[in-house]
């Protein structure tokens, strides 16, 4: 069970004391999403009515709705269980190996003008990559599995657009057979620095493509032909990390990051508003991973977090080789078969109720003015439809 402490101060703070700040950017969607977070869990969203049924008691509790915004770091909680649990019914048990593909600096700007499109080829670049190099016999000769996830910050909030991927330690051949990994010297499946040539070659190559399609268009007066000789000279770096020893630490680590937001509200230390600044929390990587502290002014702080909200409808995690979406619990169910272990059950779906419960101690039907398990739903309110007495 997982213990709630809530936090110092948080960003729907920022955002409802400097509305202002909302305007961070001129896109329509960010300022959307920026009041979505402002109003989540207020009155403004909604609310459900619960009466305690004890005579002697009869306490009403008003329960907020919440914004359900990916980008919000108040919610998301149970979805992501819900995720996490259905990846569990995916995972072969087997060694699995998390690499970090990151894009040069000098994209930057023209990420940020074409995020749906380069933020697709960052997926497509990097998933092709590592299914190249597993098709070769010399590496592993089968498919891997592969989930991808798309983080776009630094610690200090600056805009860094990086792919996290968990490869599974092995793959499977034409026939559904499972093959190991041969063990090597490179500190993952495949030798890094000739993943980084062929990941720099197949993003670039992508990108000429869009230019000339004319489906990212460089700002005027650059000079591509010089940014892209820049590009080709330069190391592009993939950051191998710690392997996973098998399925439980890769659901750990899942439960941590896939649905991360910029910053989280723990980090956030304080709200000045005599100073109109945020203080928040980062880990300096370049200083053994020492936890120090950043104030920025409140409108900084904004439209740094703002610049990291995902164009509408595009899709943050994604999963590749056996993983990918087309009959893929026939293809891992037909590989635990080979392997002599339980095929996966199938997932149940477990109510909201008994998630609360199980994961923060929480029971919705506890009356908390006298404790009894005694409220009751008797009214849903949404401001946009008349109430509806339940």
């Amino acid at each position: 069970m997982l213990s709630y402490t809530a936090p110092k101060a948080t960003v729907q703070e920022v955002l409802q004391k400097h509305p202002e700040a909302q305007q961070a950017s001129d896109n329509a969607h960010v300022q959307n999403v920026l009041h979505r977070l402002s109003i989540c869990r207020t009155a403004e969203l909604g609310y459900h009515v619960y009466r305690c049924s004890d005579a002697a008691c009869n306490h009403i509790k008003y329960q907020y709705h919440s914004c359900r915004d990916r980008h919000c770091p108040q919610c998301g909680a149970i979805k992501k269980e819900e995720w996490i649990e259905a990846r569990m019914q995916e995972l072969l048990p087997v060694k699995y190996y998390h690499v970090v593909f990151t894009l040069p600096h000098e994209l930057n700007s023209l990420v940020m003008g074409h995020r749906k499109e380069l933020y697709k080829l960052l997926f497509d670049a990097s998933a092709q990559t590592l299914l190249e190099f597993a098709k070769d016999n010399k590496y592993l000769g089968a498919t891997p599995g592969i989930i991808s996830v798309l983080h776009t910050w630094g610690q200090q909030l600056s805009f860094h657009p990086h792919i996290h991927c968990i490869v599974s330690g092995g793959g499977i051949t034409g026939d559904n057979d499972w093959k190991h990994a041969r063990k090597n010297s490179y500190g993952f499946l495949f030798p890094l620095k000739a993943m980084g040539v062929v990941y720099r070659t197949k993003f670039l190559q992508g990108l000429k493509k869009l230019i000339a399609a004319e489906t990212v268009v460089p700002p005027a007066g650059s000079d591509m032909k010089t940014l892209f000789d820049a590009l080709y000279q330069k190391d592009w770096v993939i950051y191998a990390k710690a392997p996973f020893a098998g399925p439980q630490p890769v659901i750990e680590y899942l439960g941590r990051y896939t649905h991360k937001v910029a910053v989280s509200n723990h980090r956030i230390c304080a709200i000045n508003e005599q100073n109109a600044t945020v203080t928040f929390e980062y880990k300096d990587y370049g200083d053994d991973n020492k936890k120090k502290q950043m104030t920025l002014g409140c409108s900084e702080f904004i439209r740094r977090f703002a610049q990291h909200v995902l164009p509408a409808w595009f899709t943050k995690i994604r999963t590749y080789g056996y993983l990918s979406n087309r009959n893929r619990h026939q293809r891992i169910n037909e590989v635990l078969r080979k392997m002599n272990l339980p095929m996966h059950k199938g997932l149940v779906k477990i109510p909201v109720q008994l998630l609360m419960m199980e994961h923060y101690g929480i029971d919705v039907t506890e009356c908390p003015c006298c404790k009894g398990k005694t409220l009751q739903l008797v009214q849903i309110y949404y401001p946009w439809k008349k109430s509806a007495d339940v």
